[in-house]
């Protein structure tokens, strides 16, 4: 079988190819006097917004596929993507590999183990009209050669396209084995045990007769419209987070590392389609159509309502069938998939970088309605983003309700010129999160005023601020009434100061009663405060201040550090400044010149630390956590060194960086390197001393060449610790 060749992507144009149009061609930048892309290189303007473009669909696929919050509609990413592409097709060499039109999917989470697939996952292309369509089709038969494989089959097996997170099941004789999320499409998180929670996924393959010995099952991890409905129901009745669509509520579930909030969540799994395959004994397939009733027979849910479909004319009629009953399905569906029916068929057309030759998406638009706009509210995330919804008149979108919508942030209300008052356009993006498109400026009241963005937090008064490149405005304060559940939350995590006992739901409890308002309440709790909660008894009570006093007494500066949540501030940036500074009164004064001679620190970091120094609410926070005892203080000038940094070696002081796959895990080989007197950090700079570079190092590697940085391998590695009396453990060498 060939690989994922009817893989819809779970973000459609964030991971299909968001195919173009001659119309889409043509409107790109031309070259005057230019014959062709060949003939001259081009202008500096097309470049920079090349280079623009690139990197804004970077960050926009990262928010839809690995955070599931993304900021803008489908539609608006095509636009994006379409004018890269078009740019790219007039000036070759402005394309490349790490051109997102290359790409497939996002970037991988951390926390879940990565495999690789035996066959990569793709992508498809995307068609927006009849016309589109008819082109892919032409294109297929181009690809087709006649002469060697005969008259090209023209039947097509036809399906809608789900918006969910695309999922790859490994079965060994019939026996469910593995199970992984499509990742980048090369590799994927491993979610096995939270597979193994869905009713819907078959443990053992259904059925009479000999099961295949290899068989990886590719679908989509979705949740039903009344199941996410009931779902945000319950959250919101528990004072929880709700989310923003289904396909945010199953990417979110499916990649939990707990498992009981997997399995309490509605998930159900609908294949479509086979990567590697080792038949065996069991007959194979000889048509998608075929495939899908096999499917069926082992026990799996497949996508409704898919049919065969004689010629291109039956395939049009199919696709416009599934947009005039969209609303019908019971999960949301933003297209139609249609692909050669034949599968020996497929595997004569393979595949582009990206996309098959023989399967293609049927993109829908976005259904729209016009309605009063209210007001603008602003809301503030647990993150401490400032998000502007717009109030609306209640009206029908799309067989759904919509009252409220998303106005992204205060450049797109700008960009849009949306003011109380108007007339607008609302539409579902993606046929999911309402969003306001725009006004209706005839409609307009001679009166409305342009929008003015706070520059205060609306929950709790303090002055937000808005960081360079960035499009939110944010409150930094950590007692923040709206960001005070998460801040606390993240103080006493494994991230933060780790204080055993003390989790998420006993503190939403005693910031919901009043009695924990900011991390340095946790610290003047009394066992009589405690003893009035629910299934809190005498000996859990003690156990949990007993908790609070030992992360008090035994907390770093770093772990400190880690637990205020300063942003842009992880693990190692916390080393980093713990070891450069004595404690947080020295890092608070310090100015910005100072931090940006740290390696590993740009304007960024370093204006995000001074701001969080400078925000009068946390300067209350922190004298109040001194007063209560927590307050470390790193060696320093005033105490002694630890061995391995007592005396001069090869790496003391130095900067170091892992890339690529070691034989040894990457927080053991950082954890070798600072017991030599280095420090790790996560980004090459010129400030970088060494690179330590395994297997497929990446464009890290290339960086640091054209810097002139000393590139290390394991030998290399392992003499710079042994010169510092660090004993390098025998698997890092090892294949």
């Amino acid at each position: 079988m060939t690989a994922d060749a009817s893989a819809p992507d779970p973000a459609h144009p964030r991971g299909h190819n968001a195919g173009t149009t001659r119309a889409a061609a043509q409107a790109a930048l031309p070259l005057a006097g230019a014959k062709t892309a060949a003939d001259a290189a081009p202008p500096e303007p097309v470049i920079e917004r090349a280079r623009f473009l690139a990197t804004e669909l970077a960050r926009h696929n990262y928010l839809y596929h690995t955070l599931d919050a993304p900021e803008i509609s489908d539609d608006a990413y095509d636009a994006l993507y379409n004018e890269l592409a078009g740019l790219e097709r007039r000036w070759p060499m402005l394309a490349g590999g790490q051109s997102p039109t290359a790409k497939v999917g996002g970037r991988l989470l951390e926390g879940l183990a990565k495999e690789r697939h035996r066959q990569r996952m793709y992508g498809l292309d995307n068609v927006f009209s009849a016309s589109g369509w008819r082109e892919f089709a032409e294109r297929m038969r181009r690809a087709w050669d006649e002469r060697l494989n005969g008259p090209m089959p023209l039947v097509f097996w036809c399906d809608p396209k789900l918006d969910g997170l695309a999922v790859e099941l490994v079965y060994a004789r019939g026996e469910l084995r593995k199970a992984l999320t499509r990742g980048d499409g090369e590799t994927g998180e491993v979610v096995t045990d939270a597979v193994r929670t869905m009713n819907s996924v078959p443990r053992v393959l259904a059925g009479e007769g000999a099961a295949p010995e290899l068989l990886e099952v590719r679908g989509e991890a979705v949740m039903f419209r009344e199941d996410f409905a009931r779902l945000n129901a319950r959250q919101e009745a528990l004072g929880l987070k709700t989310f923003a669509n289904p396909r945010n509520a199953a990417a979110g579930s499916l990649r939990q590392l707990d498992l009981a909030v997997t399995e309490s969540r509605p998930l159900r799994f609908l294949a479509y389609s086979l990567g590697a395959v080792e038949w065996g004994e069991c007959a194979p397939c000889l048509t998608q159509g075929e495939l899908m009733a096999r499917l069926t027979a082992w026990g799996f849910l497949t996508p409704p309502d898919g049919r065969l479909c004689a010629g291109v004319e039956q395939v049009e009629a199919y696709a416009e069938w599934v947009r005039a009953n969209r609303t019908g399905f019971p999960m949301e569906i933003d297209g139609a998939v249609a692909k050669l029916d034949d599968l020996e068929a497929q595997e004569v057309l393979g595949f582009t970088a990206r996309a098959p030759r023989f399967a293609v998406a049927f993109k829908f638009p976005a259904i729209q309605a016009q309605t009063l706009l209210r007001a603008i509210e602003i809301q503030v995330g647990r993150t401490g983003a400032l998000t502007p919804v717009a109030v609306l008149e209640p009206v029908p979108v799309g067989g759904v309700m919509v009252s409220r919508a998303t106005l992204h942030n205060e450049d797109e209300i700008h960009a849009r010129d949306v003011r109380v008052g108007d007339t607008v356009i609302v539409q579902r993006a993606g046929d999911v999160i309402p969003e306001v498109v725009g006004p209706v400026v005839e409609k307009r009241p001679p009166d409305a005023p342009p929008f003015r963005f706070p520059h205060t937090c609306p929950a709790c008064g303090e002055p937000v601020h808005r960081e360079p490149g960035e499009a939110a405005w944010r409150c930094d304060n950590l007692a923040c009434p709206a960001r005070r559940l998460r801040a606390i939350t993240h103080f006493v995590s494994k991230a933060g100061l780790d204080i055993q006992g003390v989790g998420e739901k006993w503190v939403e409890q005693l910031v919901a009663a009043g009695r924990v308002q900011s991390p340095a309440d946790l610290f003047t709790l009394r066992e009589e405060d405690l003893l009035g909660f629910e299934r809190m008894g005498e000996t859990l009570a003690r156990k949990f201040l007993a908790a609070l006093e030992t992360a008090r007494d035994s907390a770093t500066l770093a772990r400190l550090l880690c637990a205020l949540g300063i942003r842009h501030v992880g693990e190692q940036t916390a080393r980093l400044l713990a070891s450069r500074f004595r404690d947080l009164d020295e890092l608070a004064a310090a100015p910005t010149e100072t931090l940006l001679e740290l390696p590993d620190i740009g304007p960024e970091v370093a204006a995000s630390i001074r701001y969080f120094f400078a925000t009068p609410a946390n300067r209350i926070v922190l004298e109040q956590l001194r007063e209560r005892g927590l307050w470390p203080v790193s060696p320093g000038a005033d105490a002694p060194a630890p061995a391995a940094q007592a005396r001069a070696t090869p790496l003391t002081g130095k900067t170091i960086l892992f890339t690529g796959t070691l034989p040894l895990p990457r927080a053991r080989a950082q954890a070798l390197a600072e017991a030599a007197g280095a420090i790790p950090v996560g980004g090459v700079s010129r400030k970088l001393d060494y690179l330590v570079a395994g297997e497929k190092p990446g464009s890290k590697l290339d960086k640091a060449k054209a810097l002139g940085i000393p590139i290390l391998d394991g030998e290399g590695f392992r003499r710079l610790l042994a010169g510092a009396g660090v004993e390098m453990p025998v698997d890092f060498l090892q294949e």
